[in-house]
């Protein structure tokens, strides 16, 4: 898959999740930007089949792409979602870039947020930040391992509302076509509100492309489409999360007017759940199905209800979702103001490619005086050890990492020799090999051989980096510029 570049006027920056319970308006997503028909082609592999992530595949009208786009400055890629409408979908640019520019002036961390859209000749494209998890769809109804369990889907109704109240507070109260495909879960397991909803398909489409049992009673009276419209979609989520299939609005409420929830109440929960906030929420889903849409809660009901209802508010979405724990990306500590030599610049960026080409061409003249051998100590046994220390040296010349740790190991535990170098350029050979703990091992050896040297807490920075202790790493990149600058001066003289 190809990777291009963030786009204009955007900036990068690193996405965290507050807890449970916890929300609010987010400034860790890219600011909204305008991208190039070439850029996002290169980010989605050429628009490649593979890459197609809409539910229907290639049969859906307006297609979902995943595609990754490069951070600015060298900075790691970003996961985004491309929708690319037919053609013609939006005859007037302006009016396609305004619409899309209100929808990018949200920022929330219940939605899955626009960060760009592409007008080019009669090509109308909107980028959002990707969501790794699948649908609730997808969960809900076609899962494999285990059903979404009975915590969770609260959680899912709540942070929906959530997301609908604010976009309704900012002057976006229509949704288009709500669903159980609009609710996506991040890397966190944490279920967000697609941004794409808030814009129709074209600018005289339809406002539900869904079957018509699911569509708003005045909607399909009169094409009204009002935001008591969204209440009832809403209503069909939540009776989506109380059966865990599909059932028409107007059948489920001919069951849940009978009082009997229990036929309601997907199976596959084998009754663990509380009967209480069950019967709430079906009164709730009643409530936001009534055929007049004056007789429907609005948003904000919707959420001081769901509230209190929340439970293991401590549990992490990703555990109740039962999916991996998603891997934090490392990210590089802050340069010092100082200036720094080319490996202080390598080890702030955290480029390894860069730390191992220093290393190699600064060979071992940083090892005298580290060591002063009696002739008696020259032995066949010290042959044996600068023998493994010279084929780890071709190994490392040759990038191949694993088989230059072997061969430094076998040096260094023979223990006649020191060589802070040694322990430098296998530490960075574990860096190469994501052993981030070994590689500070060494790292703290090598200063322990010479404690004045940059070298030994560069590489101790990046390792610090790589086990998300930035403000160690911090610390030691300083201290390590400190003894550069140190050292020059002393070279310098008086």
């Amino acid at each position: 898959m190809g990777a291009t570049s963030l786009g204009r006027q955007t900036r990068h920056s690193t996405k965290s999740t507050p807890p449970p319970g916890r929300v609010g308006e987010v400034d860790d997503v890219p600011a909204f930007a305008e991208f190039s028909l070439a850029e996002l082609r290169a980010a989605t592999g050429g628009f490649a089949a593979e890459n197609i992530v809409s539910e229907s595949g290639e049969k859906a009208p307006n297609l979902v792409y995943r595609g990754q786009l490069k951070g600015p400055g060298g900075a790691p890629t970003r996961a985004i979602a491309v929708k690319k409408f037919v053609k013609h979908a939006w005859p007037d640019p302006k009016q396609f870039a305004e619409e899309a520019k209100g929808v990018g002036n949200l920022r929330h961390q219940r939605m899955a947020n626009l960060i760009g859209y592409c007008c080019d000749g009669d090509r109308r494209l909107l980028v959002a930040e990707f969501m790794p998890n699948d649908t609730l769809a997808k969960h809900l109804f076609y899962w494999e391992n285990q059903t979404i369990e009975w915590a969770m889907r609260l959680r899912v109704a709540y942070y929906i509302a959530q997301a609908l109240e604010y976009c309704s507070t900012k002057g976006h109260p229509l949704y288009h076509d709500l669903n159980a495909y609009r609710v996506l879960f991040d890397e966190n397991g944490d279920p967000r509100l697609s941004c794409f909803g808030l814009m129709k398909n074209s600018r005289d489409g339809k406002s539900y492309s869904t079957n018509l049992a699911y569509t708003p009673p005045e909607y399909l009276r009169n094409g009204r489409f009002t935001p008591e419209s969204v209440i009832f979609s809403f209503g069909t989520v939540l009776l989506d999360l109380l059966s865990g299939k599909r059932i028409p609005p107007s059948h489920a409420l001919g069951i849940m007017r009978g009082r009997n929830i229990q036929t309601v109440m997907d199976s596959h929960l084998e009754g663990n759940y509380s009967i209480e906030v069950a019967t709430t929420l079906v009164n709730l889903a009643t409530q936001c199905l009534q055929y007049e849409p004056r007789d429907r809660p609005d948003i904000k009901k919707l959420v001081s209800i769901l509230e209190p209802l929340q439970t293991k508010s401590e549990l992490p979405s990703y555990v109740m979702l039962g999916i991996p724990k998603p891997v934090e990306e490392p990210q590089a500590p802050p340069a010092p103001q100082r200036p720094l030599s080319s490996m202080g610049e390598a080890c702030s960026r955290m480029d390894l490619t860069a730390i191992h080409q220093i290393l190699f061409t600064t060979h071992y003249r940083d090892d005298e005086g580290s060591n002063e051998l009696s002739f008696q100590e020259w032995t066949q046994q010290m042959r044996d050890m600068l023998d493994a220390r010279k084929r780890g040296d071709f190994a490392f010349k040759d990038k191949d990492f694993k088989a230059a740790i072997d061969c430094y190991s076998q040096f260094v535990d023979v223990g006649t020799m020191v060589s802070p170098t040694v322990f430098a350029r296998r530490s960075l050979c574990y860096l190469m090999c994501d052993q981030p703990d070994a590689a500070l091992r060494d790292a703290m050896q090598a200063q322990i051989v010479s404690p004045d040297w940059p070298t030994a807490f560069y590489m101790q920075s990046v390792a610090l980096s790589k086990l998300n202790m930035q403000s160690d790493a911090v610390d030691m990149l300083n201290e390590a510029s400190q003894l550069e600058e140190k050292r020059q001066k002393s070279t310098k003289g008086p």
